[in-house]
C-alpha cells in the first residue's frame, strides 16, 4: 500500500516529521490539478452561481493548496537548506502561475457578479457578502478585466515578481552568513556582555578550524550582530560589522548576491502592472486594499508625523554629539558609533544598561508573564502541547476558552543561520466551518532571538532584552488576531481579509504591556540570583522610555516614506535611481544620514522579499490605531488600578480579535471606542506632547 504523501494529509497538523523535500512537487502539481479541475466545473453553465454550490466548493479547495504550499514556504524561511530552497523555488513560478490564471478567469469572476446581483446576495451574511465583494475587487486587481490579448504578459510579470521576491530574500539570508568577525584577544571585546562572549565563544568552537576555536566567532544575525554595535568598546570592530551588515546583498559583495538588479526589476515590474491595471503607479494599486486612500494622504501623514518628531530627533543629536565630545573625547560620531555613544548616554543619564536589565528576563520567566497577560485579558488558558516540529528548539501550545480548544501555535524563538532574520507570525491552518463542526486555527510564531548558552546541567537560559520581550508580545498580538477569531469563513476569518494597514492594530497594541508595572513585576527572574526587576530599576526604564524617541520615530518615517515615494513618484529607468531617491528623503527626514556607502535597500525585505510594498507606512498608520485603543485599558486601571482589565479585554476580543476581516477596520475600531482614531494617544506614548 502506497504511503499518503504528507502534504497532502489535511486531517490534522503539519506533519514536520514526515515531510521531505521530494514530497512537494507531486503533493503542489497534484493540488494545483485538483483545483484546475474543479475549476472548470464551477464555471460550467449548468453549476448554480450560487454560495453552496460555487463558492464554498472554491474555498474548500483553495483551502487545502494553501495549506499544502503554506508548509512549503515556512520551511523555506525557517529551514532555509539548499534542498527546501530548490523544493520552493522549483514549483514557485507554477503556483504563482495557478494564482494569476485564477485572478484572470473571466468565467469565475462573471459567476461572483451574478451572485453579488443575484437575489441570494441580501440573505447572505455580512462576512459572506464582504468576501463575495472583496472577490470583485481582487479579480479586478489581478487584470480579469484585461484585454485577452494582455493577459499572458499581466501573468508573466505575476510569475516573475514572485521569483524575484523569493530570490531577494534568499540573497539577504546568505549575504548575512557569508561575513564572520573572528576575535582571537578577549580584549578586544572590551564592553560586550558576557552573555554575547559566551554566545561567540559557542559559535567559535562549533565553527571554526583548530585555530580559531580558541577565539570568538560574531555574524551578522541580529543576537550577535546588535551587542557588538551597542556595547562593544572596539571601534574598529564596530566599523567593519556595521559595513558588513549596511552593504549585505549589494555591488559591494559577489555579483550572484547583488540585490541592486532585482529592486530595479521588481519596481519596473510593479510600474508596469500598476498601468497594465489603469493605475498611475503601484502605490494606488496598494492602497486599493487598505484603510488610506490616495499616496497623498499617506504622504502628508507621514510628513505630519516627522513634522512632530523632527525637533524631538534634532534634540536627541545634539544632545548625543556633545555628550560624545564631553564625556567620550570623539569629535565626530560615526553610523557604527550611535548605538555604542547612546548606550553609554543612556547608562550616564539613567544609570542602567540594556544588559543590565536583560539579566532580569530569562525565557521562561518571560513566556510566563506574557501568558499570563492573554489569560487575564482574554478569559483564555494557554499550556503546552504535543506535535511534529522542524527542529528541537521549536516547542507547542494550545488556547482554550471555557475548557473548549480554540487554537495552537507553534514557537520558534531562537535565530540560527537557516532561518531568515527578523520576527514574525504566519498561518499554518486558519478557522473555518467544516462538515463535522469548527476548524481549529494554528498560528507560526518565529523570532530571531539568542539561544540558550552551555549544555545540560551548565545550560543557561536564554535572556531576552526588553526590546525582545516587546517584540514577542508583537508577535503574539497577530497570533492572537489569528487564533482568537470566531468568524467561520475563513476568507475573513483571523487576519485575512483584513486591510493591510490595520493589520499591525493588535500586535502594536500588545507591546504596551511590555511597559506596566503589574505585568513586568510578575515576568521577571534574575537569571543568577531569581530576584524580581527593582522598582527602581523599573522607574529608570520608563524615565528611558522616550530615550531618542524623536530619532526612532523619524528612522521608521524615513524607511515608510521612501517606501512610498518609490512605488508612487519613481519612475523606473529613467537614469534616476533608487539610491537617488532614498538620498532625497533622507535630505527632507533624517537628522543623521547614514554614510554614502549604505546599501540599507538591499536588504530592505519587508517591501521586495515580504508584502509591505508601498505599505510600510501601515506600521505608523496601525501605530495611532492601536495607542488609542490601549488607552481605553490606561482608562480602566484609573479605576480598578491595572491595565490587565477583563471587561475591556473582553471587548477589545469581541469587537477587534473575534470579528477578523469580516467587516471594515474602521468600524471595529469604531464599535471598540466608540468613535474616530485620534493621534494624541500615540503622541503622548512617544513623549511628544509638547514641544522640544
Amino acid at each position: 500500500m502506497e504511503l499518503m504523501n504528507p502534504l497532502l494529509d489535511f486531517s490534522g497538523l503539519p506533519r514536520f516529521d514526515a515531510v521531505q523535500p521530494e514530497h512537494v512537487a507531486p503533493a503542489i502539481q497534484q493540488l494545483l490539478a485538483d483545483n484546475r479541475a474543479l475549476i472548470g466545473h464551477l464555471i460550467a453553465p449548468e453549476t448554480a452561481a450560487s454560495w453552496d454550490a460555487f463558492v464554498q466548493p472554491m474555498l474548500d479547495a483553495g483551502e487545502r493548496l494553501s495549506r499544502a504550499w503554506g508548509i512549503v514556504g515556512h520551511l523555506h524561511s525557517v529551514n532555509d537548506v539548499p534542498p527546501w530552497r530548490e523544493a520552493y523555488n522549483s514549483m514557485l513560478p507554477e503556483v504563482s502561475g495557478f494564482y494569476a490564471d485564477l485572478g484572470q478567469n473571466l468565467a469565475l469572476f462573471a459567476k461572483y457578479k451574478v451572485l453579488a446581483e443575484g437575489a441570494e446576495f441580501p440573505g447572505l451574511s455580512p462576512a459572506r457578502r464582504r468576501i463575495i465583494e472583496n472577490e470583485l475587487r481582487d479579480f479586478r486587481l489581478s487584470g480579469a478585466e484585461l484585454p485577452e490579448d494582455r493577459k499572458p504578459r499581466f501573468k508573466e510579470i505575476q510569475e516573475e515578481l514572485s521569483a524575484l521576491g523569493a530570490k531577494f530574500s534568499e540573497n539577504v539570508l546568505d549575504a548575512t552568513n557569508a561575513h564572520a568577525e573572528w576575535i582571537g584577544n578577549e580584549a578586544d571585546l572590551a564592553g560586550l556582555p558576557d552573555d554575547a562572549k559566551a554566545a561567540a565563544k559557542a559559535a567559535a568552537e562549533k565553527d571554526g578550524d583548530v585555530a580559531k576555536r580558541a577565539g570568538w566567532k560574531f555574524t551578522l544575525h541580529a543576537p550577535s550582530y546588535i551587542p557588538v554595535l551597542q556595547f562593544c568598546d572596539n571601534r574598529e570592530l564596530r566599523a567593519r560589522m556595521y559595513r558588513a551588515y549596511a552593504t549585505r546583498a549589494s555591488e559591494f559583495g559577489p555579483a550572484e548576491r547583488d540585490n541592486g538588479p532585482l529592486i530595479e526589476r521588481l519596481l519596473a515590474l510593479r510600474h508596469e502592472e500598476a498601468q497594465m491595471l489603469g493605475y498611475a503607479n503601484f502605490a494606488e494599486v496598494s492602497l486599493a486594499t487598505k484603510m488610506a486612500d490616495t499616496p497623498a494622504q499617506v504622504a502628508a501623514f507621514q510628513r505630519d508625523m516627522a513634522k512632530k518628531a523632527r525637533p524631538f530627533a534634532i534634540r536627541d543629536v545634539a544632545e548625543l554629539r556633545e555628550f560624545a565630545r564631553q564625556e567620550l573625547g570623539m569629535e565626530t560620531l560615526e553610523s557604527w558609533d550611535l548605538a555604542w555613544a547612546s548606550e553609554k548616554l543612556k547608562q550616564q543619564r539613567y544609570s542602567f544598561s540594556d544588559d543590565e536589565v536583560k539579566q532580569y528576563f530569562p525565557e521562561p520567566k518571560v513566556l510566563a508573564g506574557l501568558f499570563r497577560v492573554i489569560e487575564s485579558l482574554f478569559a483564555v488558558k494557554l499550556a503546552p502541547d504535543t506535535a511534529p516540529v522542524w527542529h528541537p528548539a521549536v516547542r507547542f501550545f494550545r488556547i482554550e476558552r471555557a475548557g473548549k480548544l480554540i487554537g495552537q501555535f507553534y514557537l520558534d524563538l531562537y535565530a540560527r543561520e537557516t532561518k531568515r532574520g527578523g520576527a514574525w507570525m504566519d498561518e499554518a491552518i486558519t478557522r473555518r466551518r467544516i462538515l463535522d463542526g469548527v476548524q481549529t486555527p494554528v498560528a507560526y510564531l518565529n523570532c530571531n532571538f539568542p539561544a540558550p548558552v552551555g549544555e545540560g546541567t551548565q545550560m543557561r537560559p536564554a535572556t531576552f532584552s526588553h526590546d525582545d520581550v516587546i517584540t514577542l508580545f508583537h508577535e503574539c498580538g497577530h497570533g492572537l488576531h489569528h487564533l482568537l477569531t470566531q468568524v467561520d469563513e475563513l476568507p475573513v476569518s483571523g487576519i485575512h481579509g483584513v486591510e493591510w494597514d490595520a493589520v499591525e492594530l493588535p500586535s502594536q497594541f500588545m507591546e504596551n504591556f511590555c511597559w506596566e508595572w503589574d505585568v513586568l513585576s510578575g515576568m521577571t527572574g534574575h537569571a543568577e540570583t531569581g530576584a524580581p526587576l527593582p522598582r527602581a530599576l523599573y522607574d529608570k526604564m520608563i524615565a528611558a522610555k522616550n530615550f531618542q524617541s524623536g530619532l526612532q520615530i523619524l528612522r521608521q518615517i524615513e524607511f515608510g516614506l521612501f517606501d512610498l515615494l518609490l512605488h508612487s513618484e519613481f519612475v523606473p529607468a529613467t537614469g534616476r535611481s533608487f539610491m537617488d531617491l532614498l538620498a532625497v528623503v533622507r535630505s527632507e527626514v533624517a537628522v543623521l544620514p547614514p554614510p554614502e556607502w549604505n546599501r540599507f535597500p538591499h536588504s530592505f525585505s519587508h517591501i521586495f522579499g515580504g508584502g509591505y510594498a508601498a505599505g510600510y507606512y501601515s506600521y505608523k498608520w496601525a501605530e495611532v490605531l492601536s495607542a488609542d485603543a490601549y488607552e481605553a485599558f490606561e482608562e480602566a486601571a484609573k479605576t480598578n488600578g491595572s491595565t490587565l482589565d477583563a471587561e475591556t479585554g473582553e471587548r477589545f476580543w469581541r469587537e477587534i480579535l473575534s470579528v477578523g476581516g469580516s467587516r471594515p477596520a474602521l468600524e471595529s475600531f469604531k464599535a471598540f471606542r466608540g468613535r474616530d482614531p485620534q493621534p494624541d494617544a500615540l503622541l503622548r506614548h512617544n513623549g511628544m506632547t509638547a514641544a522640544a
